[in-house]
């Protein structure tokens, strides 16, 4: 999409601290950090919500998901991380483009 601030991260018109890059998937740094290390992980396809995956999105959720474990030590994550997709305006998605939020870093509870 045109005007999404992730897609225009996604590439490379707006500059975003990267941690993961490849053809499908890019992982960064949020710029306004909830925990000691908050990631943000997008396809770089646009799509904003679970109730759009066909066969095809459900894999690349799957591919990201294996990406985040594989890389979570690396990024300082290897005590535990929380991931949060929030789906919709009433449940927090700000950015109308799918994306996983990657918290940790410090012990975390349900208050935060």
């Amino acid at each position: 999409m045109e005007n999404c601030i992730f897609c225009k991260i996604a590439r490379g018109e707006i500059p975003s601290q990267k941690v993961y890059e490849d053809d499908e998937i890019l992982v960064f740094k949020d710029i306004n950090p909830l925990t000691k290390i908050h990631l943000l992980c997008i396809p770089k396809e646009h799509f904003k919500t679970v109730a759009e995956l066909d066969d095809a999105r459900a894999a690349l959720l799957g591919r990201a998901l294996q990406k985040i474990g594989a890389h979570a030590s690396a990024w300082g994550l290897a005590d535990g991380y929380r991931l949060v997709m929030n789906q919709g305006e009433a449940a927090g998605q700000s950015v109308p483009h799918l994306h996983i939020h990657i918290l940790g870093g410090e012990p975390l509870s349900w208050e935060k």
